[in-house]
């Protein structure tokens, strides 16, 4: 077997910003991708044109690597419309590293936009049934994560109490972020009231669905510092893909994350209980407790226990999804570049009133089409290199 290397802490992040979350008429997809990443380029002095590695993919444009360079008026070097689902643009940050590193490109940016609330005012998915699934008409995405979800609970007597945990902590972090769009309190009582979904997935299991769009902008580490005062380094980052459709999924209770992610960590050196934050891609509640287990923070089983008692709430010892997620912050059709952004700004020390206290080092994990791609990503600051 090769050895799994990667290029630790030679490239990182200098600018992490969002846009337009909640709801933006009038903006397109692009509309809200390009605000983004003029405000993070801006940020460290940046123009378009000095940007030579572009990375997006909109949801309603599937040239949109070709659009998005064409508006921006630039020809880069390197150009990515990968598309894996809302994991995609981790693998992005990953192609970035490995073209920077490689001298193929020297700025790298990679942005997401999406106006799915303004536009049509609900979830929409890619994901499309397989001749064999059908006639079955299973609802998606949110009936491949309750068919997830009923297992869990078979195989490991899961109570949807547990799963409320995952939703109030949620909420409670986008209560300190004024950019949530849900900051309402929630309560358990108001949890299990709320309407069901998608058996035993209710409205409050599910992730909002608001406009929104976020950029990073990505140099070598040599020029980072000086760029920015506090570049955040990319540690690690690793990928693994089981299947596409919920139905071929090996073992609904274990996810490819349980390869992305210690893999990440071996690349960056790092065990789960070195990690400060935890940002992951929870589309719905169950997300939250296949990762925290895939990724090594739990055992296999043992996540709904786990996060009992606001354990992952503010104030708790794991802070997980301190935007409050895209259960409560934000959810453009695809996640995952959001939890680059929140990882990145918890390390800069910017993220206001939710700010965990001496963040080094931080977990960033995306999930694309039915807990089909899994991406991790290490990112940590000066001091861990």
């Amino acid at each position: 077997m090769s050895q799994d290397r990667f290029p630790r802490g030679r490239t990182a992040i200098v600018s992490a910003v969002t846009y337009g979350m909640g709801e933006s008429p009038g903006l397109s997809s692009i509309d809200l991708a390009v605000s983004a990443s003029v405000r993070a380029l801006d940020a460290v002095g940046l123009k378009p044109s000095d940007v030579d590695g572009l990375f997006i993919g909109l949801p309603d444009d599937y040239l949109s690597g070709l659009t998005f360079a064409e508006y921006l008026g630039i020809t880069p070097k390197v150009t990515d419309n990968n598309r894996t689902g809302g994991s995609a643009f981790l693998t992005h940050c990953m192609w970035a590293a490995l073209a920077l590193e490689a001298g193929q490109c020297d700025v790298a940016l990679i942005a997401y936009g999406s106006n799915q609330r303004s536009a049509s005012g609900g979830l929409i998915s890619s994901m499309r049934p397989s001749p064999y699934e059908g006639p079955y008409k299973l609802p998606r995405p949110v009936g491949a994560y309750a068919l997830a979800t009923s297992r869990y609970m078979h195989e490991y007597g899961l109570k949807r109490e547990q799963l409320g945990e995952v939703a109030l902590a949620a909420r409670r972090w986008a209560q300190l972020n004024p950019d949530a769009f849900m900051r309402e309190p929630l309560s358990i009582d108001d949890y299990l009231a709320s309407r069901m979904v998608c058996d035993p997935l209710s409205v409050r299991d599910c992730c909002l669905v608001t406009d929104g769009a976020a950029a990073i902008v990505m140099t070598r580490a040599d020029r980072a510092r000086s760029l920015t005062r506090k570049p955040i380094y990319i540690l690690g980052n690793a990928a693994s893909t089981h299947h596409r459709d919920i139905t071929s999924m090996p073992d609904l209770t274990t996810t490819a994350a349980a390869i992305s992610g210690p893999r990440a960590m071996a690349q960056a050196g790092v065990t789960p209980k070195d990690i400060d934050v935890v940002e992951v891609y929870d589309a719905f509640t169950i997300n939250t407790l296949l990762f925290l287990e895939d990724l090594g923070f739990c055992k296999k089983g043992e996540a709904g226990a786990f996060v009992e008692g606001g354990r992952i709430a503010p104030g708790g010892e794991l802070a997980v999804n301190t935007n409050g997620g895209g259960l409560s912050c934000v959810h453009p059709g695809m996640y995952g570049l959001f939890t680059v952004v929140e990882a990145t700004q918890q390390l800069q020390g910017t993220a206001g009133e939710r700010q965990v206290k001496d963040a080094r080092l931080a977990v960033a994990h995306g999930n694309g089409g039915e807990l089909s791609s899994q991406v991790t990503m290490v990112l940590g600051t000066e001091d861990t290199l």
